[in-house]
């Protein structure tokens, strides 16, 4: 397995094409979230998206946005037949790694507020609901032990089997 990021623009069609599918099996139709899942994010310059690659398939992903104040991770998520596997793990500290020490905000669902407490995020604000599954606001403030922020646009890294 390999982690891949990449921009928009760096994108291949057949790659963007299995993201938007995975983004779309895990939010639209397994949790039943009919929402805009195309939002024009995915291809602003300071987007990245981040994936996990098997088989030559995207089956865990997630992309960081460039907010005003700090960076934004979302769109998280994993293939079902690949949940437990730890690559959630690996493709957030890939993210994180990728932020370097800027600050950087998610919008968890709740019961994975453990999860990112782990790398460091702690919650901002109540718990709300997000087409029906509640979320919590999270925020990791600026660090000086992450490292320094990857410049390339497109890298990727081979994970164990």
């Amino acid at each position: 397995m390999t982690v891949r990021t990449a921009s928009f623009a760096d994108l291949d069609a057949t790659t963007l094409y299995e993201i938007l599918r995975l983004r779309v099996d895990v939010f639209v139709v397994e949790q039943r979230c009919p929402y805009p899942e195309l939002d024009g994010r995915d291809r602003e310059a300071a987007t990245v998206h981040v994936w996990v690659e098997h088989d030559g398939r995207p089956v865990a992903y997630l992309r960081i946005l460039q907010d005003p104040q700090s960076a934004r991770i979302g769109r998280v998520c994993t293939d079902p037949a690949h949940r437990g596997t730890g690559l959630s793990a690996e493709l957030l500290a890939a993210a994180l790694e990728r932020v370097g020490d800027d600050p950087c905000v998610l919008d968890a669902q709740s019961h994975l507020t453990a999860f990112y407490e782990r790398w460091g995020f702690a919650a901002t604000g109540a718990e709300f609901l997000e087409d029906g599954i509640p979320h919590v606001p999270m925020r990791r403030p600026p660090r000086d032990n992450y490292g320094s922020a990857a410049t390339s646009s497109a890298t990727e890294r081979r994970l164990p089997v």
